[in-house]
């Protein structure tokens, strides 16, 4: 079934279901674009079935039946997704793969649609367990649909153009494309601040150099495809505005800002936390004040999107790409970026999965990552797609 989220609306909070298929799954948060009073609390892993929360151990209530959580490597597969590099055939072998190794999300571009149907074919086979369909369709020069909904202007025009109202509403419209197209969750709006060329890495892709216009036309754009029923993505947290070097598909990228800088490019974030964006995006920018490892791959940015009061799912940006690959082969970034906060791990190339699953159950086994850590990561992937959180049992 379609993705309808429950919320994200500006100043109302919209109830929205999944319609279609009896595959795709439903959501359950409810969720209001108005500032949360205070940061809510790390999202606590279920209680076993049956048992009261709050009720006192010495009591004569009845043994509660213990909580047999799914197999270790299917809690593995929730926290991966995955590309499929010019796959157009749903009967394709990776298909398969991907479905039967029970990933997380898929991840469609350009090279795996050719026509309308072909698309929704393509994106209800993938479904067909549960896992959701993602995108990245950001307007302008990031298009992955382009050729089946139009190119569109850059969000830097966009935002010098059009009031907010238009990009919620243009938005919308844009959400309604992708669901009809079967995706369920796109990676947009760029939250990102930028002054530099409109063909720089963020350039154009962002809405604007300045925090509070920045802001406002990210939420619109977040708003709309959420009332649209397709779940927003924010990006790329902590800030790649300031950054320079290479580009991080090919190389490191870094960032040399001090605090009141970092806390500038912080602040959008934070006031979209406020607005409870349901996924936030961590980029490959290293911050050689903060650490010598990519933000993605760093206890320290995770740890500080959540203290900003963010308790949906964090994903990576893509691990294929040289600013991570060029020091951690795929099966070792998954592990790494796990341990280091994220939830959710991006590889464009799906013929990885099942050796990055593989090293994720290795690692839980041997102890270099926590079963705690890895059912919090698969928890929130079920929360974000509406999927039965039975599956996940609290670590002993």
């Amino acid at each position: 079934m379609r993705v309808l989220l429950l919320g994200f609306c500006i100043g109302v909070a919209v109830s929205l279901a999944f319609a279609g298929g009896a595959a795709r799954p439903t959501t359950a948060a409810v969720r209001s674009v108005e500032p949360r009073a205070e940061p809510s609390a790390p999202m606590a892993l279920p209680t076993p079935s049956g048992a009261a929360v709050g009720t006192d151990a010495t009591t004569s209530q009845p043994s509660a039946p213990a909580c047999t959580p799914a197999p270790l490597a299917q809690r593995a597969a929730l926290t991966l997704v995955t590309g499929l590099p010019d796959v157009t055939d749903p009967g394709a072998p990776l298909v398969a793969e991907l479905v039967e190794l029970g990933v997380g999300a898929s991840f469609l571009t350009g090279s795996n649609v050719t026509d309308p149907a072909q698309a929704r074919t393509l994106a209800h086979a993938l479904s067909a367990r549960g896992g959701l369909v993602a995108t990245d369709e950001e307007w302008g020069r990031v298009s992955s649909f382009r050729e089946l909904i139009g190119a569109t202007s850059s969000p830097r025009t966009i935002a010098g153009t059009r009031a907010p109202a238009e990009v919620r509403a243009d938005a919308r419209a844009l959400g309604a494309q992708l669901d009809e197209l079967g995706i369920d969750w796109d990676f947009a709006p760029v939250a990102d601040l930028d002054t530099g060329p409109s063909d720089g890495v963020i350039g154009d892709r962002s809405f604007s150099s300045e925090p509070g216009v920045a802001t406002r036309y990210a939420r619109a754009f977040a708003s709309g495809l959420s009332a649209a029923g397709v779940i927003p993505t924010v990006k790329h947290f902590p800030g790649h505005g300031s950054a320079t070097g290479d580009d991080p598909h090919s190389g490191g990228v870094r960032s040399d800002v001090g605090p009141a800088e970092l806390a500038r490019e912080l602040g959008v974030f934070r006031r979209l936390i406020d607005a409870d964006v349901p996924a936030v995006m961590v980029g490959h920018v290293t911050y050689p004040a903060l650490g010598r490892r990519p933000a993605s791959m760093s206890g320290w940015a995770y740890d500080r999107l959540r203290e900003l009061g963010f308790d949906g799912v964090a994903i990576t940006d893509s691990v294929g790409m040289g600013a991570v690959h060029n020091r951690w082969d795929f099966g070792p970034a998954a592990v790494e970026a796990l341990k280091a906060g994220a939830d959710a791990v991006l590889v464009t190339d799906g013929t990885q999965a099942r050796t990055m699953r593989a090293h994720l159950v290795a690692a839980v086994r041997s102890g270099e990552l926590s079963e705690r850590r890895l059912n919090a990561a698969a928890m929130r992937m079920l929360r974000l797609a509406g999927r039965d959180t039975s599956l996940i049992c609290p670590a002993s």
